[in-house]
């Protein structure tokens, strides 16, 4: 995986056409993607406000379009009386939450989580961990 400086501040990593950045104190902590389109132009976004993004011949270009975006997103919301969305990287969690399955699915995963002497919920918790892991 290449890396690309763009900034002083900013160091992005490759991925064929797509460049990431984890989150940015410049954009309130989101996380910033970058794509290279075919006519060479490049497109910024957050990666968890896809519908907030700008494009530039270049990528500080594109970024500082979408510092301009990223203002008037949050005026607009401010204006509307709706609170400015927190990014995912500085919410608080408490590592707890409920999820309603089938109950064909609960009775498997009980007894897969039986076959390995594991809780029902440490075997979820594996699994679910095993998804997100980067």
């Amino acid at each position: 995986m290449a890396t690309k400086h763009v900034s002083s501040h900013l160091h992005l990593h490759n991925t064929s056409k797509r460049w990431r950045r984890a989150s940015s104190p410049r954009f309130d902590g989101y996380s910033i993607e970058l794509f290279v389109d075919d006519d060479g132009d490049w497109l910024a976004h957050f990666a968890e406000l896809p519908n907030i993004s700008a494009f530039g011949p270049t990528p500080e270009k594109a970024l500082g379009e979408l510092a301009v975006a990223w203002q008037l997103a949050r005026e607009a919301y401010q204006a509307e009386g709706r609170p400015v969305p927190v990014p995912p990287s500085r919410r608080q969690y408490s590592g707890q939450f409920n999820v309603r399955i089938d109950k064909r699915v609960h009775r498997k995963l009980a007894a897969e989580a039986e076959r390995n002497g594991l809780s029902l919920n440490a075997l979820v918790a594996k699994k679910l961990a095993a998804l997100v892991e980067d």
